[in-house]
């Protein structure tokens, strides 16, 4: 049986009404800037509400790094309205308060130095001072730097899939996600803040700018979400057994490293959550992650074992400063057709030195995707990257078609034909986009490009018609959030010590 026949049966088997079953939501992460393109050090808004527990807005790593949240919803255009009512209420809100702006890069901008990049602060409970500790656990393991490193992460769900069918999707999606950073990454330059002290192999862009020239996503490379300590993990997808087994033993054997940093430092202030490779689940950096809704209180992983997988997350997406919310519908739409085609090839049980290509692969794309004949290792032998993606842009066309058979339309079918186009012209890709935009009205400053692009998206915001509705349903929302924030510090007993011990303890991520 060949490839297409099999693919073919396979997405025979998936009906319309599955296809319709689709979920998709989005988290977008931002950081707040001044006019001038530098880091703001201001607390985040109040009138935005309490971070801790707005359903829709909070922070990420930084207090100065916003992370604005989508339900999941059951279509492209339902996701990305709420995603721009939410938007249109950050400008607003920010526009009342000051000259704030939203940085529109994957890669941040103008920074201060290290120590002074404000971690998220949550209040004085007990949960939302170890969201402080646990960020702080990030600035001495990694430096504060890193984490301020914005993207998309596209959360998605089918109906019915098990387990090993969720796990299947992972595989393939980490065999061939350089598809991904090659089509849609937008991040080939950086300000040389981000890399002050440091070696870094970039090159000289413009003054206070440095690139690569064939660069497609900087921020999923080595400068990007990366970790020395973390490259030890071989962490198994073969199934959710062996990978809670990989995360546990992270999460409860001391690392040395970690160990000579302590849980406190002499003056009793507390320097990370534990001692461990991770402190908690989100620590584990990945391009894809199995998930679940927990219960309140509940360990991550314990709820991926009790109850199975119920999501998976996408995390390579840059934001597209040229879409002002940051990912377009087309790019959702190949997102959709791309999972299903990750899920429906045959997917072999991984290896140890697969993943260690995969990880040279990533590496290959982000820093030199659109160098001419590029090469990635598949199977071990070598392949051009552009003939590889062909093939995969190729099996893709009938489950394009499917989606617009259950669906209506054609949209599919034309984000896939967009995606085609630009195998014959990498200069349309968004990296490239951004790098020639860059030099050519700009000066080749990172900076000023994005800060430019940033203007027109506020401006965007701005001007969209807001229902007196919408104004009030989010400022409730603020309100409630603050209120529950209060609720849970006035709620607390015994002390944070006891707390963090209780919550880490290594019986809470079994069954």
């Amino acid at each position: 049986m060949t490839l297409a026949t099999r693919l073919s049966d396979a997405l025979q088997r998936l009906s319309a009404e599955r296809l319709r079953g689709i979920r998709r939501g989005i988290e977008k992460e931002s950081l707040r800037s001044g006019p001038s393109g530098a880091l703001s050090l201001t607390p985040h808004p109040l009138a935005l509400g309490a971070p801790l527990t707005h359903p829709h807005i909070t922070t990420d790593y930084s207090e100065s790094q916003l992370e604005l949240i989508t339900g999941a919803h059951g279509s492209v255009e339902q996701t990305l309205g709420e995603l721009s009512r939410i938007h249109a209420f950050v400008y607003r809100t920010l526009a009342e308060l000051g000259e704030e702006r939203l940085w529109v890069g994957s890669m941040p901008c103008g920074l201060p130095p290290d120590e002074n990049i404000p971690l998220g602060r949550y209040g004085s409970s007990h949960i939302g001072r170890a969201k402080s500790v646990y960020r702080m656990g990030l600035a001495h393991r990694y430096g504060r730097r890193m984490q301020t490193i914005c993207g998309i992460h596209y959360n998605w769900s089918l109906p019915g899939l098990s387990n090993d069918e969720h796990f299947a999707l992972i595989r393939n999606f980490r065999r061939q996600s350089f598809l991904l950073l090659w089509l849609f990454g937008a991040s080939p330059a950086v300000c040389g803040s981000f890399v002050a002290g440091r070696e870094h192999g970039l090159q000289p862009l413009a003054q206070g700018s440095l690139y690569l020239p064939h660069a497609t996503s900087l921020r999923m490379g080595r400068l990007g979400y990366q970790s020395e300590a973390q490259s030890q993990l071989a962490v198994s997808y073969n199934s959710l057994e062996s990978y809670a087994g990989s995360l546990h033993d992270a999460m409860t054997k001391p690392y040395p490293a970690y160990e000579a940093i302590g849980i406190r430092n002499l003056g009793g202030e507390y320097n990370q959550l534990s001692t461990t490779l991770l402190q908690i689940e989100n620590e584990f950096y990945g391009t894809i992650r199995p998930k679940r809704v927990i219960r309140s209180g509940e360990r991550p992983l314990h709820a991926l074992l009790e109850r199975g997988v119920e999501y998976i997350e996408v995390r390579c997406m840059d934001l597209d400063p040229f879409v002002p919310t940051g990912i377009g519908a087309p790019t959702m739409r190949f997102l959709d057709i791309f999972l299903l085609h990750c899920l429906l090839r045959a997917s072999p049980p991984d290896t140890p030195e697969e993943i260690a290509a995969l990880g040279r692969n990533q590496h290959r794309t982000a820093g030199f995707g659109r160098e001419p004949g590029l090469k990635l290792e598949r199977d071990g032998r070598e392949v051009a990257l552009v003939d590889w993606a062909e093939e995969i842009l190729a099996e893709c066309a009938p489950i394009a078609a499917a989606l617009d058979a259950a669906l209506g339309g054609s949209a599919h079918a034309e984000a896939l034909a967009e995606a085609n186009a630009l195998l014959a012209r990498p200069d349309g890709l968004p990296s490239a986009r951004a790098l020639a935009t860059m030099q050519r009205d700009f000066g080749g400053s990172h900076v000023q490009f994005v800060r430019a692009q940033g203007e027109q998206v506020r401006n965007h915001f701005l001007g969209l018609p807001w229902a007196p509705e919408h104004q009030a349903a989010f400022s409730a929302m603020a309100r409630v959030s603050v209120e529950r924030q209060a609720a849970i510090e006035a709620a607390d007993e015994g002390d944070f010590e006891t707390f963090r011990r209780d919550y880490l303890a290594p019986e809470r991520l079994a069954v």
